[in-house]
């Protein structure tokens, strides 16, 4: 690509101010309508950036969310370090569970998760998004297994799959409460799993 082409200006530059402008109006966007309402027309009112460059640089309500899912994915993320892995797994599960309940965040995670299940491109996008969190937390069953307290081999990806899947199975499936009890057993279900040797690759 040209330096003059969308995501190539420096940080800081117009393409990255428009880009986050953009993607902070799609959260609103998504936050306030969902993935059922989320419009290019809305979204480029709330951004102020013209209607015509929104389209031409995101097409639709499908590319919006890829984007913002993208750049989600290349943020920072707080991986804990408890000393232990029951601890980590806890801090992990409780992490998402507050995702799920913090009234301006749990909207969003919630319109993400509701978008992939629409759209081929959103959902591309949040797999890539899961599999670069996968990665980050990866290091607690690294460190784990250092500690010896998980058998060498330890799919590290399965036992955070485990740890935050029932999170998940209530919000979307049974529609129970996603709170700190809920959390805790399923960080402690992962642990003992991890343990047992059963996730061994």
């Amino acid at each position: 690509m040209t330096a003059s082409e969308p995501g190539t200006v420096r940080p800081g530059g117009r393409t990255a101010r428009v880009r986050d402008a953009v993607r902070r109006a799609t959260l609103a966007e998504l936050a306030e309508r969902g993935y059922q309402g989320l419009t290019v027309e809305n979204v480029a009112a709330r951004s102020g950036v013209h209607k015509t460059t929104v389209y031409r640089r995101w097409r639709d309500a499908e590319g919006l969310v890829a984007d913002a899912l993208e750049l989600a994915a290349g943020e920072p993320w707080p991986v804990p370090d408890t000393g232990t892995l029951a601890g980590d797994l806890r801090a992990i599960a409780r992490l998402v569970a507050t995702g799920f309940t913090d009234p301006g965040q749990g909207p969003v995670t919630r319109a993400f998760v509701l978008a992939a299940a629409q759209s081929t491109g959103a959902a591309r996008a949040l797999h890539a998004f899961f599999a670069r969190r996968h990665e980050q937390s990866a290091a607690v069953v690294e460190r784990a297994v250092g500690r010896g307290e998980a058998p060498a081999g330890t799919d590290a990806a399965e036992v955070v799959r485990i740890t935050v899947a029932p999170l998940y199975y209530r919000l979307f499936v049974t529609g129970e409460p996603v709170d700190e009890a809920a959390a805790d057993r399923a960080a402690a279900s992962a642990a003992t799993a991890a343990r047992t040797g059963i996730l061994v690759t």
